[in-house]
Formats: structure tokens, C-alpha cells, sequence
């Protein structure tokens, strides 16, 4: 049997959020391998987080972050069920993390949800695509199974929970909001946000 020691449990506690018990139990059920451990919390977590789904989001908090340079600064609004989860401490934390990737993510996210991105935005990213250089020649229907398929990345790229998490590219924004609903054990959602460039 594979001996979990207490800094294991705890280095992979700071790396995923989850409690120390549910640390120790996947690694145990990881034989001791970090990278299946943290692997086996986040199917929990979304499991859980899936199951919160549907419960009421009335409060939250609005939170701001200027970066260091003073000329890139971002709102988020992001609600959950009680006042008590939006003032506490792994709330401030997603507040942070959500609002520092918005600021450094590039391009920068349009819309919360891939619905959400702008149709005029989509309808004029692919009046280009089928314009460029690399589709001179090619038959119609070629040209649209292209296009489709950079469309959707196009897509992915500028809605905020489909983009990959800036501080773990294996992960995206949805699966670190998940987290912190399994961890908190409530219902969270980004309603909105507005990204604020010097210059832009």
C-alpha cells in the first residue's frame, strides 16, 4: 500500500482547492500520483458542481482589479446563493483569478457564454476567413466544413467560461468556477464583466 504523506495532502490541497480529506482520499485512490489525484477531484467537482446547477443566485459581489501598470483594469459580477460565501475568502479568490485572467487573456473574452458572443462579430470573422488568401480556389462546400471548424475555435477563444484558464492552460474558466462550487458547496455564476484597456 502506498503511503500518503501530509505534504502531498497538502501540496495537492493549494493546487486544487479541495478539502484535505478529499485530497487524502484521492490520492489514496491515485496510489500516491499527484497528477491522477488532482485528475479524480476535478470529475468530483464538476459532478458536484453540476448538481448545484439549478439553486437561486441572489447575491454575489462586484469586483474590481487594476493591474500593476495602472492601464488594464476589469469588473466581474459573479453571484451565489449567500452573503456569507460572497465575503468570504475563496470567493475574493475566484473574484481574483477570474478578473486577473480577463486582463492578461488575449484575445479578450467578448461574452460570458459561447451563445453570447456577438452574432455581428461571428458573421464578419467569417466573411473574412471565406475572403482569404487560402480559400482562392477551393470549391464551396470545402471552403464552409474550413471555415466551420475556425469559426468554432473563433468562438471558443472570445467567450470567458470556454477559454483555457491562463494560470492552468489544462483547465479551462468554467472548470476553475466549478471548483470553487464544489468546494464552497453553492451555486456560483459569472453574470458579467467589462474589461477596461488605456487606450482601447
Amino acid at each position: 500500500m502506498t503511503t500518503i504523506t501530509a505534504s502531498a495532502v497538502a501540496l495537492l490541497r493549494s493546487k486544487s482547492g479541495a478539502g484535505m480529506m478529499e485530497c487524502k482520499k484521492a490520492l489514496v485512490e491515485a496510489q500516491g500520483d499527484e497528477t491522477q489525484a488532482f485528475d479524480i477531484l476535478r470529475k468530483r467537482g464538476l459532478k458536484t458542481a453540476d448538481k448545484k446547477s439549478d439553486r437561486s443566485t441572489a447575491e454575489g459581489r462586484v469586483f474590481s482589479y487594476i493591474h500593476h501598470n495602472q492601464k488594464v483594469g476589469v469588473l466581474v459580477e459573479i453571484a451565489c446563493e449567500t452573503d456569507f460565501v460572497a465575503r468570504g475568502d475563496e470567493f475574493e479568490a475566484l473574484c481574483t483569478d477570474l478578473c486577473m485572467h480577463i486582463a492578461a487573456t488575449v484575445p479578450s473574452p467578448v461574452a460570458v457564454h459561447a451563445d453570447d458572443v456577438p452574432s455581428e462579430l461571428v458573421d464578419e470573422e467569417k466573411r473574412i476567413l471565406m475572403d482569404s488568401d487560402d480559400m482562392a480556389g477551393k470549391p464551396d462546400e470545402i471552403k464552409e466544413k474550413m471555415v466551420a471548424g475556425r469559426i468554432l475555435k473563433f468562438i471558443k477563444e472570445r467567450a470567458l467560461l470556454e477559454q483555457e484558464y491562463v494560470k492552468d492552460p489544462s483547465m479551462s474558466v468554467e472548470d476553475r468556477l466549478k471548483a470553487s462550487i464544489a468546494k464552497l458547496g453553492e451555486n456560483m455564476k459569472v453574470n458579467r464583466f467589462a474589461k477596461f484597456q488605456l487606450g482601447a
